[in-house]
């Protein structure tokens, strides 16, 4: 180039420059590297897939497409003349679907809205494919006011839920009838409160029988719970509050309640659950294979004993099957399947010290460990029945990528399917109802997303569906340098597993800025194998300025290292989680002379915002620099389910709290600090944010703060948001942890 050599710098260079440099514009505005999805729906055995896609290249409107394994392309299944109301000239925009069994009637989830974390309430439609009517449903219902509409197994009613409720509607003549009722505001039918949304991950709340003439649902009660409050400054000429229920440590929850309602009446037979429906969860409920029993997880406060309970749906008797136990929690998990024509169900568990799958016999009584070895399977995918295989992800090797297993139902032919030859990373798998066929989607910290569909259990790839080929072509231009992994010793058990992103034309002899992105609570995990996205391009443009970007993950994440190292963060959240982190930077620093030790930082998002408020305050002697966002300062104000899980009761470990919450170290805050929040974050609530700041104030110490006034907890609602958050991040590394070392 003619700039190494002095010279003016061309077009050609300037060209090859803008392409291989990353900027907050072209990641954030221009949006240029974003990795396009494919997601796709399996039918029945055999059927193939469907998925949506526009009916040609002129049009914008998807339509519902459905492809066979052994067909050389997709055809039209549904069109957008068959998706246009008789009172619209355009089709509908489909947030999501869903078809009968028989594939005659098709639902259409359509202009949806955001309830907390995700768009959960919107417009149905009903699509009759034989006569071509499309109903809206919900009668006379205000615009986006359903939720978790579902079709019967018969296919003779559609059940939703409206304003805390449930209602049938008719398919052949579309009268609507609730066979739930509300008393009051406080009482919610069907779908949950905020913390069970959030921590139990409950938000559809009702489930019809396998035939179709009944539902077991979820009762909620949150009389009992203190509100949390949120002003709304910016949406009008005056303030608005919102406030709701929102159960923190130590406080109140809701009280809870399961029942089956017959869809022709007769009134709700609640379930005879034993415990304080307020002191106790009811975290799963599904049918047991059959229309006349339902299978329910009951957890206790502390969350460390897990209640499987079988209950009557004729009426409402309950029997304990078995109970999960463990000295610290126990795991809610979605991967019960029933198997063997329901005389069996598979069951995840670590209480051999590892995570692995069981099959439970019917009655409780007899356990089979199906997975056996000193690895952590980090999902179960699939059964087979027919074919008598169990398919799940793991990587024992490596805590840092993921790959496909299977085994027989017998616990015989464990086998890796995830060939060697294919490259490193994350492979994440959608397989077909007949274990037959997958949908693979595969990529690593320095390779683009890429969707294939391959045959099981030979791995064959039959086409790559989604290529990302425009953004591969973009990325492989970026100047930078490969990942990097490996781990720390830190002198306390196992070595910590940690990444690297390293400046472009990397020089040894030179001394850089470290910046540490953290998370560190048991809910995640940050030294992983797969496409990043946006953050992961923001390191990498750091890295480019002349940062060394790391990651390290301490014991307590959710790495796939066995129990012992997950759970060790058991009433220490907070305290043992930021001495790991401090023990791995200092092992670097002295490792890697390159490093320069005055110029250190840290930022975090959430839990990460709280271990970077850690870092700072605990360890000023370290860390230089930190950002934190979305922060808990103070455990005591963050929600009952997630902090008691990992720290209990506060009465019961009130040295846990106070050590483990940062705002109780401010008075050490020597570095620099920036702290952001978003005003309408209902999870990690600006409340604290403002907590911080009063003590940081009266404690008389310097820092920077900036709050989005319509930032949720994810801080991207509103023009520019996103640019404007990773620009100030940005100007803040650069004047406070600068990429030249300080002179005297």
């Amino acid at each position: 180039m003619a700039l190494a050599q002095g010279l003016p710098l061309t077009a050609e260079d300037a060209q090859t420059m803008n392409s291989s440099t990353l900027t907050l514009d072209r990641i954030f505005t221009k949006k240029e590297f974003k990795a396009e999805s494919f997601s796709a729906q399996w039918l029945d055995e055999g059927s193939g897939y469907t998925y949506l896609q526009s009916e040609s290249e002129d049009e914008k409107a998807e339509v519902i497409w459905l492809r066979k394994p052994e067909q050389s392309e997709g055809s039209i299944l549904v069109t957008s003349l068959e998706l246009t109301p008789a009172s619209d000239s355009e089709p509908l925009s489909v947030d999501g679907y869903s078809f009968s069994k028989d594939l005659s009637l098709v639902l259409i989830y359509t202009n949806s809205k955001r309830v907390w974390r995700q768009n959960t309430r919107g417009d149905y439609w009903l699509l009759d494919r034989s006569s071509g009517e499309l109903h809206q449903l919900g009668g006379d219902a205000r615009p986006a006011s359903l939720m978790f509409a579902k079709i019967s197994p018969s296919g003779t009613h559609v059940a939703y839920v409206r304003d805390r409720n449930i209602y049938v509607e008719s398919i052949a003549n579309h009268a609507i009838e609730p066979v739930t009722e509300t008393p009051n505001k406080h009482i919610i039918n069907g779908t949950s409160d905020w913390v069970y949304e959030e921590e139990l991950f409950v938000r559809d709340g009702f489930r019809w029988s396998p035939n179709g003439e009944s539902i077991a649902y979820w009762q909620f009660d949150d009389s009992q719970v203190r509100t949390q409050t949120m002003l709304d400054q910016v949406s009008g000429l005056y303030p608005k509050l919102k406030t709701f229920a929102y159960p923190k440590t130590g406080q109140t929850n809701s009280a809870v309640r399961m029942g089956v309602v017959d869809i022709e009446g007769n009134g709700t037979r609640w379930f005879d659950i034993s415990g304080d429906p307020r002191e106790h969860y009811l975290a799963r409920m599904e049918w047991a294979k059959n229309s006349e029993e339902v299978i329910i997880q009951q957890l206790n406060r502390n969350q460390n004993e897990n209640r499987i309970l079988m209950a009557n749906a004729s009426d409402g008797t309950v029997t304990q099957l078995f109970a999960e136990v463990d000295d610290s929690w126990v795991d809610i998990h979605d991967e019960m399947h029933w198997v063997c024509e329901g005389s069996h169900f598979t069951w995840i568990s670590d209480r051999d010290g590892w995570r692995h799958i069981y099959l439970i016999s019917r009655d409780g009584k007899e356990a089979t460990c199906l997975t056996p070895g000193e690895f952590d399977v980090i999902k179960l995918l699939k059964v087979d029945d027919a074919g008598k295989w169990v398919y799940f992800i793991a990587s024992p090797e490596n805590p840092a990528e993921r790959y496909l297993y299977r085994v027989g139902l017998d616990g015989n032919g464990l086998k890796r399917l995830t060939p060697a030859r294919i490259k490193r990373g994350t492979h994440g798998y959608v397989i077909s109802p007949d274990g037959l066929y997958a949908i693979v989607t595969s990529s690593n910290l320095d390779e683009v997303p890429v969707t294939r569909l391959i045959s099981l259990p030979n791995h064959k790839e039959i086409e790559v569906i989604e290529s990302n080929e425009e953004l591969n072509k973009q990325f492989k231009d970026i100047d930078r340098t490969p990942s990097e992994f490996f781990y720390i010793d830190i002198d306390k058990g196992a070595p910590l597993h940690a990444r690297c992103a390293k400046p472009p034309g990397f020089d040894p002899s030179k001394n850089y800025p470290l910046l540490i992105h953290v998370y560190g609570e048991p809910a995640g995990q940050v030294v992983t194998d797969r496409w990043g996205g946006n953050n992961q391009l923001w390191h990498l443009m750091l890295a480019q300025q002349g940062y060394v970007v790391m990651s390290f993950d301490n014991r307590g994440t959710k790495a796939p290292r066995g129990r012992e190292w997950r759970k060790a963060a058991f009433r220490k959240i907070g305290i043992m989680a930021p001495k790991d982190q401090a023990a791995a930077v200092l092992n670097v620093l002295k490792t890697r002379p390159y490093l320069d030790p005055d110029r250190v930082g840290s930022w975090g998002w959430s839990g990460g915002g709280s271990m970077s408020l850690n870092a700072i305050f605990k360890y000023p002697e370290i860390y230089k620099a930190a950002i934190a966002i979305a922060s808990v300062p103070n455990q005591r104000y963050y929600d009952s389910i997630y902090q008691e899980r990992y720290m209990g009761h506060p009465k019961e470990n009130v040295d846990g709290y106070r050590d483990g919450s940062p705002i109780n170290y401010a008075h050490q805050l020597e570095g620099d600090l920036l702290i952001i929040h978003g005003a309408a974050d209902d999870n990690c609530h600006y409340q604290t944010f403002e907590k911080l700041v009063d003590k940081l104030v009266q404690l008389n110490k310097p820092f920077s703060m900036m709050t989005y006034p319509r930032g949720s907890h994810s801080i991207k609602e509103g023009k520019n948001t996103s640019l404007h958050l990773y620009s100030l991040m940005t100007r803040f590394l650069n004047e406070r942890l600068p990429l030249e070392p300080q002179t005297d």
